[in-house]
């Protein structure tokens, strides 16, 4: 019967705290380092222009130099374009 009471106890002491637990949130984490490293270049970019081309390259740049891509899909952006 002890057991019983301890078991109830222990179940009752722990829901609500995994409860409470479970249901706490944290802010938005800050993201001013990968907005340094993509930029706002892409903002309003379509892709229809040299205008935009330029604007994706220099994003591209920021992959590359971030070490975000490999060498090898850094190589690759642009390998088809005509020119």
């Amino acid at each position: 019967m002890k057991r019983r009471k301890a078991l109830a106890r222990s179940a009752l002491t722990m829901m609500p705290a995994l409860l409470l637990a479970g249901c706490g949130t944290s802010g938005p984490a800050n993201v001013s380092g990968l907005r340094d490293v993509v930029g706002t270049d892409l903002v309003g970019v379509r892709g229809a222009t040299a205008a935009d081309q330029r604007r994706i390259d220099r994003t591209v740049v920021g992959f590359c130099a971030a070490s975000v891509w490999t060498k090898g899909e850094c190589a690759k952006h642009g390998e088809h374009r005509d020119g």
